[in-house]
């Protein structure tokens, strides 16, 4: 068996899979799109190759083609030691990664209608590679799990406290292992340690979350019970009036069609009524689409309205953070949000902005900022190797 981790991580139409070394230094990765689509293609990094896959490929077929290529390509030469997964949802049930077995299985099966997108395509993960590995140790790292530090205040909704008492309905927060890494890297990059650093980080992608990170704990956080709430995102609203269903279905529209549209069919595609990516919207905004710059300026607008309400939690502001394919990469997103907050006293330096603090240590304010502004490229595949390797005991943590 050699000293490697394999990490999964399964999104709602793609999979990411990464081979670690025994140290966490990464040694492959390869990603899969389009998953369960006509068009679904793979590929792995550096090789300008793409791994076939048939029109329609799912998640454990993808998996399946992905591992051989790594095997073809002499990548994977034997068992890895330890193969780490990312789950988004572990309700009030896990609080830290944890090995798997049949009822950790079960649990994250249980889990599954708090996020419908994500929990069966992680548990698809799962099943292929204990099918392609029996025997390895596997872990689970949990989106929820970094949350689970969120006071009360914070996770309760104001509603009967029955249906928290009996049926788990409370804020749980996601994106967990990216906060993590922030948390971690954000205290590194200022010269602190994450139990003295207090940060907001927004991690900004296809899905989108705020979260106010308070001495190295999460203290609160912009999505809630599901994947759904908060911020605009790339297919899903964010925060909505729940009288919209009411009304809505005074239209003659059934509340599973409501739900299917707020999570698949709204957010930036639904606003722009072009594409849920962001640098297409860019362009088009800039060739004269109203509709996408609209998108962008509800998308902005709403992401510096939750960086004020996440003031709210903390003592002390070390840093704003911006990762994320959006964060890590979109200076006109971070300087039109930035512009709504000066009355905070957030500013940005247009050049370091622009090159996204390539050559500033992640630093994009100017002079004149009251707080540190930073972009730090997420690695939630780090994290995820790392807690598998611990609990695996394949090799002492970093």
């Amino acid at each position: 068996m050699e000293d490697t981790i394999l990490v999964v991580n399964c999104g709602s139409s793609s999979l990411k899979l990464a081979l670690f070394d025994g140290q966490h230094r990464k040694l492959a990765s390869a990603l899969a799109e389009r998953l369960n689509q006509n068009d679904a293609f793979a590929r792995i990094a550096g090789d300008k190759d793409t791994i076939p896959l048939k029109p329609g490929t799912s998640h454990d077929a993808a998996l399946e083609a992905m591992v051989s290529a790594f095997r073809d390509r002499q990548l994977i030469t034997s068992v890895p030691a330890a193969i780490g997964h990312r789950v988004v949802h572990g309700g009030e049930t896990f609080r830290e990664a944890v090995l798997i077995d049949e009822d950790v299985v079960s649990a994250i099966e249980e889990c599954a209608g708090l996020a419908p997108l994500h929990n069966p395509v992680n548990l698809s993960g799962i099943r292929a590679t204990l099918a392609l590995f029996p025997g390895v140790p596997q872990a689970a790292v949990f989106d929820t799990a970094f949350h689970q530090t969120l006071p009360r205040h914070a996770f309760l909704y104001a509603l009967p406290k029955a249906w928290y008492q009996d049926w788990g309905v409370r804020r749980y927060g996601f994106h967990g292992t990216s906060h993590a890494f922030m948390a971690v890297e954000a205290a590194r990059l200022l010269g602190r340690t994450p139990a003295t650093t207090s940060i907001i980080s927004a991690h900004l992608g296809n899905g989108c979350s705020i979260a106010a990170i308070r001495d190295g704990i999460s203290v609160d956080t912009s999505m809630g019970l599901t994947p759904l709430e908060g911020l605009v995102m790339g297919t899903r609203s964010g925060d909505i009036d729940p009288g919209l269903f009411d009304f809505l279905g005074s239209k003659g529209i059934p509340g599973d069609e409501v739900h299917r549209v707020l999570n698949q069919e709204s957010g930036l595609l639904g606003l722009s009524g072009q594409t849920n990516d962001m640098r297409s919207l860019c362009e088009l905004a800039d060739h004269g689409h109203e509709p996408s710059k609209t998108a962008i300026d509800v998308f902005c607008f709403r992401l510096a309205r939750y960086i004020g309400a996440m003031m709210a939690s903390l003592r002390q502001l070390d840093a704003l953070v911006f990762t994320g394919g959006i964060g890590e990469n979109s200076a006109r997103v971070r300087q039109d949000t930035i512009s709504h907050l000066h009355l905070m006293g957030f500013e940005l330096s247009e050049d370091l902005n622009k090159h996204h603090g390539e050559f500033s240590d992640g630093r994009i304010e100017s002079a004149g900022s009251r707080f540190p502004v930073l972009v730090i490229p997420t690695n939630e595949e780090l994290v995820i190797a790392r807690e598998a390797s611990r609990l695996a005991g394949a090799a002492d943590p970093a």
